[in-house]
């Protein structure tokens, strides 16, 4: 009886923790005090993880306010940043069991209203976010099933490089670029909004700095892929190239406006559709026939079985090097990307 009593009175304190870091009253960013307490009250109560995802989603689901579900949704963002392994792992099971839900139904989706139609991109982000882990190193990194595919003699790590993570962070970044490129109509002098998008910003740094690994790796080993590997390899590297240039503008835009001196932004490694085009042409000309290979949780509508190791592989001779002088990539990045971005303090009030 004692130790209900002493559970409910933690699951009370942690409800009221929940109020306080998302009121009304306060227009600036999640309070460090309450998101410490919520962070204590979380971890050392068994069981309270669920609840407190459920308090959650009930304070988006019913709040009118949107400046309250904004700072909910930042609540979530700074949890998944701020937690140990244990907590954010248990987030992840709240959210996959249905705990926690991230919409907020009462706000209609009309793009014609700026600060509505950036929590809804914003909570589609947390959606693509909560399926990406930190590392030892502190760096983000996607969960990914490993599907048991066969690609020859290629290297693990190469293939899970370019088959299994690339797809991962191309989802990523097409949720960034869909929650940052509208912020120029953001009522920016609002801490909040700033808030919300320098964490977002923060974290693609990093996951482009993957995103970069992994396009050079499956350059390196393009033209030593099977036909049905290649075939999924252009697929990738076409949105890639498309993804690029968006990404480009989206941060000069944002290095602009936002102004943020802690944003280290990264050089944007430009491949045009030529250069992709150039590829396909080449597996056009090999005689490639067959589909991709399946990949979960990869790229979409992608089907078929893949052909066997000897009889898809492309010889290309002395041309090879043509290709390879056609792209910037580099398998070492000099890219300045800053680690430092688990913090606490109020890096937007200075």
């Amino acid at each position: 009886m004692v130790h209900k009593s002493a559970e409910g009175r933690g699951f009370s304190h942690l409800e009221i923790a929940v109020v306080r870091a998302t009121g009304h009253h306060h227009a600036s960013n999640v309070d460090d005090k309450h998101m410490h307490e919520i962070l204590f009250l979380a971890t050392n109560s068994p069981g309270s993880i669920p609840f407190l995802a459920e308090r959650i989603s009930r304070r988006l689901a019913k709040t009118r306010d949107r400046l309250v579900a904004l700072k909910t949704l930042l609540l979530v963002h700074r949890l998944l940043r701020g937690g140990n392994r244990y907590f954010e792992h248990q987030l992840r099971m709240a959210h996959a069991s249905g705990h926690l839900q991230l919409a907020a139904p009462w706000f209609a989706k009309n793009p014609s209203d700026h600060s509505v139609y950036f929590l809804h991109k914003y909570s589609a982000y947390l959606e693509e976010r909560i399926g990406w882990v930190i590392n030892q190193a502190g760096k983000l990194e996607p969960l990914v099933m490993n599907q048991g595919l066969e690609f020859g003699s290629y290297d693990e790590k190469s293939v899970d490089l370019v088959f299994r993570r690339l797809p991962k962070c191309q989802a990523f970044m097409d949720r960034v670029l869909e929650s940052c490129c509208p912020f120029a109509h953001l009522p920016c002098f609002n801490t909040l909004y700033r808030a919300a998008m320098t964490s977002t910003l923060k974290e693609s740094f990093q996951v482009y700095a993957t995103y970069c690994e992994c396009v050079a790796a499956l350059m390196n080993m393009f033209f030593d892929l099977t036909a049905g590997a290649r075939a999924l390899a252009c697929r990738i590297l076409r949105r890639a190239s498309m993804q690029s240039g968006v990404l480009q503008l989206m941060y000069d835009t944002c290095e602009k406006v936002i102004g943020n001196k802690n944003l280290e932004y990264p050089v944007v490694q430009i491949m045009t559709l030529e250069h992709v085009a150039a590829l396909e042409q080449v597996d056009l000309e090999a005689g490639s026939s067959s589909p991709p290979p399946v990949l979960g949780g990869g790229v979409k509508d992608v089907g078929g079985e893949e052909e066997d190791d000897g009889d898809g592989d492309l010889e290309v001779g002395d041309s090879s090097g043509d290709f390879g002088a056609l792209f910037s990539w580099k398998s070492s990045l000099e890219t300045k990307i800053s680690t430092v971005w688990v913090v606490f303090e109020d890096e937007f009030s200075r």
